[in-house]
């Protein structure tokens, strides 16, 4: 089953996002988009394929249509709820009753979406929720004096632009949204690039080595046997 749900997957980046979605084209858009601003995105069309990931995995959150094949999508949401499972979940669905927004919202839905609707306005809830998720009031993470903007996905350093690749900006934007906690590189390794990465691979240290070179060598710091981490590290942390 895990292998099945491996090949399900899809491009990966910094916030791990479930899209579950049965209409191929509006799939295919959302996966667009997501990935576009930054996202890893895995991407499955049916219910028990989206529980299971959901259960065994962690997202950064969900997106979860309500009318799904196999397993219908509140069932899912009841599901991962019963079992545990905190990740934001934005629901969709194209049968606009309120009453169903207030089933889901009961059942543990953080936010809702009819369709049709604008990407924009999706891509606006997403970042909220996963501000909130890592609770950050503003769509700009600072850091000492760098900021990243993860509504336009730019960087500055003391106000000066920085040029970063995608994969630097997933990274980077990935430690500061957990600033204060040390992340392991198998962590990092599965939110910039996806879990079917190779674990041994030395991407990550290339990668931070590159930003360090960037934005200065204390931007991103190393705890030995623990991983890397940006900002103070808080108090209890490993």
């Amino acid at each position: 089953m895990r292998a099945r749900a491996r090949l399900l997957s899809g491009t990966k980046d910094d916030m791990r996002v479930l899209v579950v979605e049965d209409e191929k084209r509006l799939a295919a858009d959302l996966t667009k988009a997501l990935e576009t601003s930054g996202h890893v995105i895995e991407q499955v069309s049916d219910g028990e394929t989206a529980w299971f990931l959901g259960d065994t995995e962690d997202y950064d959150l969900v997106i979860l249509d309500l009318g799904l094949p196999k397993l219908d999508g509140m069932q899912v949401l009841k599901r991962w709820r019963t079992n545990g499972r905190t990740m934001p979940i934005l629901v969709l669905t194209a049968r606009d009753s309120w009453t169903e927004k207030v089933d889901a919202i009961d059942v543990g839905a953080d936010d809702y979406l009819t369709k049709p609707f604008r990407m924009e306005e999706l891509l606006a809830r997403v970042r909220a929720l996963l501000r909130r998720q890592t609770k950050h009031a503003s769509a700009v993470l600072s850091v000492g004096d760098i900021a990243l903007d993860t509504r336009h996905s730019r960087a500055t350093k003391g106000g000066i632009p920085v040029d970063l690749s995608p994969l630097e900006y997933r990274l980077l934007r990935y430690l500061m949204h957990h600033a204060g906690r040390a992340v392991s590189q198998l962590e990092l390794t599965e939110h910039v690039y996806g879990q079917d990465f190779e674990r041994d691979s030395n991407a990550i240290e290339v990668l931070v080595a590159r930003l360090r070179r960037k934005l200065g060598p204390d931007v991103i710091r190393t705890r030995r046997g623990y991983g890397y981490y940006a900002g103070a590290l808080d108090e209890g942390s490993p």
